[in-house]
């Protein structure tokens, strides 16, 4: 296993030094799922909901939160994102809503943290979108999928 690279030898935190890496093209894949009762599903499939369409607003809230990731993360490096896609997979069998991410950058660094940002604060507007007609409604599986680049390789998860 890996040694921790945010701690120094005296055990004080800190942000890793990337400045001696190559700069490479970096992709990552994370997903979520919200979980909910029949009839939230379908309000949000019919675009019934007040407060307008949901899965677009959880879309750009996702955008938005992958370009934000440092300044909510406090030893992620700020990077010049390349590319940010948030798409949504209904699952009507279990009355929830897959959201996968991807994003990708040509950096130093991965864009791990950047996909799980923006799969989490896309289920989060799900959730507050729609809390005044289901407040049961549960967040889940939030994994990596996928990322490439970087001196590490490829990483793609095996089932579950």
């Amino acid at each position: 296993m890996p040694t921790f690279t945010h701690l120094d030898e005296e055990g004080r935190v800190r942000m890793v030094d990337v400045s001696e890496k190559a700069a490479t093209a970096r992709e990552a894949v994370a997903q979520g799922v919200v979980t909910m009762q029949p009839e939230t599903f379908d309000l949000i499939g019919d675009q019934k909901v007040e407060k307008g369409n949901v899965l677009e607003v959880a879309r750009i809230a996702g955008i938005m939160a992958a370009k934000r990731t440092a300044k909510l993360i406090p030893m992620c490096h700020p990077l010049s994102i390349t590319y940010v896609k948030v798409d949504f997979f209904p699952q009507p069998d279990t009355h929830s809503i897959r959201i996968e991410a991807v994003v990708r950058v040509v950096g130093q660094t991965g864009v791990e943290m950047e996909a799980l940002t923006a799969v989490s604060i896309a289920a989060l507007t799900i959730y507050d979108m729609c809390k005044s007609y289901d407040r049961s409604m549960a967040i889940s599986d939030v994994y990596l999928l996928k990322k490439s680049g970087g001196k590490s390789g490829t990483f793609l998860r095996e089932s579950l």
